[in-house]
């Protein structure tokens, strides 16, 4: 039953994603897309979540795991202007035994936008994570406390890591 209702529903995605194209191209390729969903067949223990596409978080580097030792995940910005940026960098040390493989780092919005590095952190080294937080369109007239996370994704038990940061964004132009 469960095989029928998957095979169902890859036919039913097939069949609007090539109703809904309007270019040739489009079509092929929603024609070439619900092939190879078919091909990929699931048994009947494996149940897809039709949710878990848009809310899976980063693959977690595989092997083993390590530690990530942050000097301090808070940083309170204090008071900045409405459009101000404000920039800083965590500093972290691996403090596990084995190399440490950050595979993402995501901020809670589209104004907090974290630079990680890519290359595996040795163990005992240490290694800086910039967060960058574009204020604008955040203020208002009183000024408003913004607090904003940034999620790290790593080889490390757990695989997330929490960095947090916080401030009162002012707009002296706001109406109130």
């Amino acid at each position: 039953m469960k095989k029928f209702n998957l095979f169902f529903l890859l036919l039913l995605t097939g069949f609007v994603a090539f109703t809904s194209c309007k270019e040739k191209g489009a079509e092929e390729a929603a024609a070439t897309e619900a092939n190879a969903a078919t091909d990929n067949a699931i048994t009947a223990t494996q149940v897809p979540d039709p949710t878990a596409a848009a809310s899976q978080t980063p693959a977690v580097p595989a092997g083993p795991v390590t530690a990530i030792t942050f000097e301090n995940p808070n940083f309170d910005w204090g008071k900045v202007n409405d459009g101000d940026k404000v920039t800083h960098i965590f500093k972290f040390t691996n403090s596990g035994k084995e190399p440490l493989i950050i595979s993402d780092a995501k901020g809670s919005c589209g104004c907090t936008v974290p630079e990680w590095p890519k290359e595996p952190i040795a163990p005992g080294a240490k290694g800086e994570i910039k967060v960058v937080f574009d204020s604008k369109g955040k203020g208002s007239k009183e000024g408003k406390l913004d607090t904003k996370k940034v999620t790290i994704t790593a080889n490390t038990d757990p695989a997330q890591t929490f960095l947090n940061i916080q401030g009162i964004v002012v707009n002296p132009n706001a109406a109130q």
